[in-house]
């Protein structure tokens, strides 16, 4: 049933007004306008946040995780300092220092006779050396004489 209007009011009355059943068209638009409105918006702003993470994705594994915790202390802190500081950490490529580093060690265990990967222990057995002698631990040096006290050696240079 359709409610009558009122016999003093226009005939055609614009969109906006809400209609003698209450509903209001314009509340409803808004407010589904609105709820996408903050969607879109939140979609926006966890894209641009990740930003950072996602350039470090092809970067070093270590470069991404420290990128990924800058992004999180940034998420839950507010300080936006950690954010740029990932963003500039994802933008520089770092240098590869492990691999130089392990060809040096893996060079200094063949010099020394270790098999490869032996020579990160502190203490392990004695492995052989390059040719298959064993290793002989070297001799232990002499002791060295007593050194003369300042007195005795003034005594001694009078003497002579």
């Amino acid at each position: 049933m359709s409610t009558p209007t009122h016999p003093d009011a226009p005939h055609h009355l614009p969109f906006f007004l809400p209609g003698p059943d209450g509903s209001d068209p314009v509340l409803v638009g808004a407010g589904i306008f609105l709820i996408g409105a903050v969607i879109a918006f939140g979609l926006l702003f966890l894209r641009l946040h990740t930003l950072p993470e996602r350039m470090a994705h092809k970067g070093e594994k270590l470069q991404f995780e420290i990128v990924a915790v800058l992004g999180l202390l940034a998420l839950f802190t507010h300080m936006h300092i950690f954010w740029v500081a990932g963003l500039l950490l994802a933008l520089v490529d770092l240098p590869d220092f492990t691999g130089p580093m392990r060809r040096i060690a893996g060079s200094t265990e063949r010099m020394a006779g270790l098999a490869p990967g032996e020579g990160d222990t502190a203490e392990g057995p004695a492995a052989p050396a390059a040719h298959g002698v064993p290793h002989e631990p070297p001799p232990a040096p002499a002791p060295l004489p007593p050194r003369p006290r300042a007195d005795e050696a003034a005594r001694e240079r009078t003497e002579a």
